[in-house]
């Protein structure tokens, strides 16, 4: 579930009751620790996650090891994977003090969940997630597993445990959400009697523009167009001189027809808060390499204090663990509850 691209917008008035103070609704969020999160995560999620939790939201992040292999034969090193992004989260400013972060594989309740959660979709309905069938055609396992069929039940079950108001997603999840969104609409239906059990999430949607990789296309680690969050200032340097620009000179911000010079300038719009055409402009007809020269030098200048946090943080990994067992705890008190209570409402013990 991994959420969107830039700057997620938030309109969202917090909740109150007339005797009761205002409550920010709880979101819940994620990523699946496939390897080292980049500047497309960076930019697109953690900044966001980090600006949520300033403005008082109730922050669960789960760390998705189970669903790696959804797409995957095996999990490759999903313990080492998941520290490391709790490194990536703390050093991005979230509070670990504030928000519960975990792992699925720690939460044996969330697939428990999933079996009720399964009766409530139907194979066609499932087979007509375009979601679905795009991961199916990027999928790297050798066969198609039933797992990425039930991937987007998977994922309500890791939604609805903790009841939350707002799930941060880019359009490509919508799907997912919808998903989700039926399983509580048919859950409550079936088994509420009157009364809602499952809360129906709202999607928090994305407002600015996709972060794009060195080649271009969607920045992603599986198509090695990345630049890493932890990379030191010479890896990027050494990454930005190898983007993928063109022979026109002249530098102009035109995504269509110039996407490698548009996802520079875009990576140097966002770290300098202004407009891509801005830069280009200023650039001008001092080619490619005066735009790496300047994009290299706005990356670093930008992610210094991050990845000087990030360095302090990762000589004491056994925060990190602790940090996780405190999670994994709380998130466990809150889907156990769950579950009880779906059992009782299903008329179980």
């Amino acid at each position: 579930m991994q959420t969107t691209p830039a700057r997620t917008a938030t309109t969202t008035a917090p909740t109150t009751t007339q005797d009761a103070p205002a409550v920010a609704p709880r979101i819940l969020t994620g990523d699946r620790p496939t390897g080292p999160l980049h500047l497309g995560h960076y930019f697109g999620t953690l900044r966001n996650r980090v600006r949520l939790q300033a403005d008082g939201h109730e922050l669960l992040l789960v760390i998705a090891d189970y669903q790696v292999i959804t797409d995957r034969d095996v999990a490759d090193r999903p313990a080492e994977h998941a520290e490391n992004l709790v490194l990536d989260y703390l050093a991005s400013g979230v509070d670990p003090e504030r928000a519960v972060i975990f792992t699925h594989s720690a939460v044996p309740a969330l697939n428990q969940l999933m079996l009720p959660f399964l009766s409530l979709v139907t194979v066609a309905e499932l087979g007509r997630n375009p979601t679905v069938k795009d991961e199916i055609a990027h999928s790297r396992q050798s066969a198609v597993s039933g797992l990425m069929f039930t991937y987007p039940v998977h994922q309500a079950a890791d939604i609805l445990f903790c009841k939350p108001d707002l799930v941060p997603v880019g359009q490509d999840q919508l799907p997912h959400l919808e998903t989700t969104r039926t399983i509580a609409r048919r859950f409550n239906d079936r088994y509420g009697r009157g009364t809602t059990v499952f809360p129906e999430p709202r999607p928090l949607l994305s407002d600015a523009p996709l972060v794009l990789g060195t080649d271009g296309t969607k920045m992603s680690k599986s198509r090695g167009n990345a630049i890493p969050l932890g990379a030191d200032e010479d890896r990027t340097a050494e990454l930005v001189r190898a983007a993928v620009t063109d022979t026109d000179r002249h530098i102009t911000y035109d995504p269509d027809a110039r996407p490698g010079v548009a996802a520079l300038l875009t990576l140097t719009a966002l770290c300098q808060g202004r407009r891509p055409e801005q830069i280009a402009e200023e650039i001008g007809s001092a080619g490619a390499a005066r735009l790496k020269q300047v994009t290299t030098e706005t990356l670093n200048e930008h992610l210094r204090p991050l990845r000087a946090r990030r360095v302090e943080l990762a000589a004491d990994r056994e925060q990190l663990r602790r940090i996780l067992r405190t999670g994994n705890e709380r998130a466990n008190a809150i889907a156990d509850t769950t579950l009880a209570e779906v059992r009782s409402v299903m008329g179980g013990s």
